[in-house]
C-alpha cells in the first residue's frame, strides 16, 4: 500500500497568521483548506493512503467510501505538482 512524505522541497506547518496549514517553497507559499491540511498531516511516510482515509473519516464522521475517491484525487494531484513523493 502506497505511503507519501511531504517533499524535502517544501515546508508544511501550521501558520499561526494564516490560521492554517501551508506549504511553503522557496518561490512562494500556498495556503491549504481544512480537509487538504489535513490529508498532508497524515503524509507522514508512515501512514497508508488507507489509514488517512479511515483516520479522516473517523475525524469528519463521513463514511469512508465517500472520503476515499476524495483522498485519491487530492494525492494525485500533490504528487503531480511535487509536493508528496512515495515512500518505500
Amino acid at each position: 500500500m502506497y505511503r507519501f512524505s511531504i517533499a524535502p522541497v517544501f515546508m508544511f506547518r501550521w501558520e499561526e497568521s494564516q490560521q492554517a496549514h501551508v506549504l511553503m517553497y522557496p518561490e512562494g507559499i500556498v495556503k491549504l483548506n481544512t480537509t487538504a491540511g489535513e490529508i498532508l498531516t497524515r503524509c507522514n511516510g508512515t501512514n497508508t493512503v488507507d489509514d488517512i482515509v479511515h483516520q479522516l473519516s473517523e475525524l469528519f464522521s463521513e463514511q469512508p467510501e465517500f472520503i476515499e475517491p476524495r483522498v485519491h484525487q487530492f494525492l494525485e494531484v500533490c504528487h503531480g505538482k511535487g509536493w508528496i513523493q512515495p515512500q518505500s
